[in-house]
């Protein structure tokens, strides 16, 4: 095991550019992705692949490479479907107490200075003992990476006190960083929120807001403007979650789902069913509240399983969308756009759309700084990356170190041996709720055919679910990806 303490560099050192991806509309006039026109979406929408980065050199006395090291066997790739087809489709068609201390920054916009309350000083080390969940080198402190043969050195510029970089299907953890260190999560948590809350409503369910709905929202919480009085889809709702980052919207799924507290406890309840160990939710929405704190690994585990379900990919991969605001006179409501705070996702000044981007969700509160997970594909290569309170005071860090990760991830695929593993729910290992007896056998023999066909797919599209899992029910059993991880259609 080699730890990597990657020296800090010039903030005028910054990854060449991408160049800007038009935005594509779909039939009702929303801009959906950056990317082109219609032939060959998937290659449109997550990019072929850029220019490889130019990585820093790093002594020998900083790292060294492993002798040699032992290449883990590709996982055999089913037909990757699901994401590909939500992908395209997207292209084409009781309340909390506010918080006493100080107003919070909107989640898009840089958080101003630290608070009383924040787990730590910026130069603090990570807490001995943190947990092992996923293999002992993810609970050790510092960089953890083993590079082999022809493997890129990683990049030097990324200052983030906790990161992780993972294969999104086989689970593998190439690289990671104090990445069990427990750290306020910011609007991150929004992707628990969701993962929990989102397959329990139709999207076309109409709700009418009303003032308890919005009781409790923390001064200085990022809004999408929801109003009471006024009847929503769940679909405009989640748009708000996911676009703006709304925590109003949120308050309100939370009030559909039996209120604040209730979906607290049913967001713990499903982080420790993903094993999510080092999370304590609080809030539903990520505000600052003492006590709750998350950690890199958590949130990756996050990402990967909400990105199982469609309606959750195409939410974390909308740039633009348009929201209800107001009734006129005449009764129609007006409409306004809102854009993703997804920075990688739609550009900003000084940062270009990172190509291959396909979510997944931003934060950005005083106490936890800014916050990313981000999912990306090159060359049929599918990484998860996520980024934690940056030091550097570069413009957009959070953003420009994930896309150095990311950059680095799909140059080392392939050349580093895993430190560690993304766990599957606690559900696939019991075998609860998993597929049994002759079920058991009609997955067994989809698995291989599809991984008989696999070039049938292209190798072109996101992997099915992202996650390593194809949504695909199949004799009423569940099925799998990689053998390890049971996935439901939702």
């Amino acid at each position: 095991m080699t730890q990597l303490h990657a020296p800090k560099a010039s903030r005028n050192q910054e990854r060449g550019r991408l160049s800007f991806m038009r935005p594509v509309s779909d039939a009702a006039g929303r801009h959906l992705r950056p990317g082109g026109s219609s032939r060959r979406v998937i290659h449109t929408m997550i990019g072929s692949m850029v220019a490889a980065c130019t990585f820093s050199n790093v002594s020998a006395l900083n790292v060294k490479k492993s002798a040699a090291p032992r290449r883990a066997p590709r996982p055999r790739r089913p037909a990757r479907l699901a994401l590909s087809v939500a992908l395209a489709a997207a292209a084409v068609l009781p309340a909390l107490a506010p918080a006493a201390a100080v107003a919070l920054p909107r989640d898009d916009k840089p958080a101003a200075s630290a608070t009383p309350g924040a787990p730590g000083k910026r130069n603090d080390a990570p807490p001995p003992g943190m947990s092992t969940v996923g293999g002992a080198p993810l609970g050790e402190a510092g960089t953890q990476v083993r590079l082999g043969a022809g493997a890129p050195v990683l990049p030097q510029q990324v200052t983030g006190r906790s990161w992780i970089v993972a294969d999104a299907e086989s689970g593998q953890v190439l690289a990671a960083h104090n990445a069990h260190w427990r750290l306020p999560p910011a609007s991150t948590l929004k992707m628990l929120f969701a993962d929990t809350v989102l397959p329990k409503f139709p999207r076309d369910q109409q709700h009418t807001v009303l003032a308890q709905d919005l009781a409790g929202l923390g001064a200085g919480s990022s809004m999408v403007g929801v109003k009471e009085n006024l009847a929503y889809s769940v679909h405009d709702l989640w748009l708000g979650v996911f676009l703006r980052s709304g925590n109003d919207a949120v308050h309100v799924l939370s009030s559909m789902n039996g209120g604040v507290a209730k979906t607290v406890q049913d967001m713990q309840a499903r982080a420790d069913e993903l094993q999510a160990l080092d999370t304590r939710v609080v809030s539903p929405d990520g505000y600052d509240m003492p006590g709750q704190v998350s950690s890199a690994y958590d949130l990756t585990l996050f990402a990967r399983s909400g990105l199982q379900n469609k309606d959750f990919r195409e939410y974390c991969a909308t740039a633009t969308a348009k929201f209800p605001g107001a009734e006129g006179k005449d009764k129609k409501r007006e409409m306004s756009e809102i854009q993703n705070t997804n920075r990688l996702l739609t550009g900003d000044v000084g940062l270009n759309p990172y190509k291959g981007i396909a979510g997944v969700k931003n934060g950005n509160t005083t106490n936890a700084g800014a916050t990313f997970t981000g999912v990306a594909e090159r060359g049929g290569k599918v990484l998860l990356v996520t980024v934690m309170n940056p030091e550097s005071t570069e413009s957009q860090a959070v953003y420009k170190e994930a896309a150095r990760l990311l950059d680095w991830g799909f140059a080392a695929s392939g050349k580093v041996t895993p430190v560690g593993e993304l766990v599957p729910p606690k559900s696939a290992t019991t075998g609860k709720g998993t597929a049994t007896g002759g079920a058991q056998e009609v997955v067994k023999k989809r698995l291989d055919s599809a991984a008989a066909a696999q070039g049938e797919s292209g190798g072109v599209g996101i992997a099915l679910g992202v996650a390593g899992g194809a949504l695909i029910v199949v004799a009423g059993a569940v099925f799998l990806i990689n053998r390890r991880w049971p996935l439901r259609r939702r």
